[in-house]
């Protein structure tokens, strides 16, 4: 997912073409599904654990934007996080959200600033060429964005990732983040 990339708080950025981050290497979004589920570090793929490693502040900047995510440890079977944008010292938008349970899968639901919520299954886990786990979460009957993609990069970073159709164009946006202190916003380097 911050720092709240995610849905409403970014609507508002791709509409206006303020955040024209756009991927151009899709070659690199390739997949490998992972054999048989195995459990991805954290636990089991088809459950809330195998996100757990989201726990902490993740943040970046990219036009100006600064983003931020923080999650809360997995607690209860569920993670809860809210998400922020600022742009030059002002808040532009702002995310509730959490990753829970439901009797037909995880989902990833997303309540933006001024908005009504939005829920996103869990529809894949794969690992890339590089190493990457990549997280597709969709929800095809939203407006924008309809795929929610978080990559933890083996590098160490988190790059959450926005998708779809808006106005009847495909849209693409990217939020590369690294794990940062929650307080200070410094970079945490392992």
């Amino acid at each position: 997912m911050a720092s709240n990339p995610l849905t409403g708080a970014l609507r508002a950025a791709v509409a206006t073409g303020a955040l024209a981050v756009l991927v151009a290497g899709a070659g690199r979004a390739q997949t490998v599904p992972l054999p048989d589920p195995a459990p991805a570090p954290g636990g089991d793929v088809n459950s809330v654990a195998s996100l757990a490693w989201l726990d902490g502040c993740w943040g970046g900047t990219v036009n100006q934007r600064d983003f931020r995510e923080q999650w809360s440890p997995l607690r209860g079977g569920i993670l809860l996080g809210f998400g922020s944008t600022v742009y030059q010292g002002k808040p532009q938008s702002y995310e509730y959200l959490r990753i829970e349970s439901r009797a037909d899968g995880v989902y990833y639901v997303a309540l933006p600033s001024g908005q009504k919520e939005a829920a996103f299954k869990l529809e894949a886990i794969a690992m890339d060429t590089q190493g990457d786990a990549i997280y597709t979460f969709t929800n095809p009957e939203n407006d924008f964005p309809q795929r929610i993609v978080y990559r933890r990069g083996s590098e160490g970073w988190l790059y959450a990732t926005i998708d779809g159709k808006l106005k009847g164009e495909e849209r693409q946006v990217i939020y590369p983040m690294r794990r940062i202190d929650c307080e200070t916003g410094e970079f945490i380097r392992k």
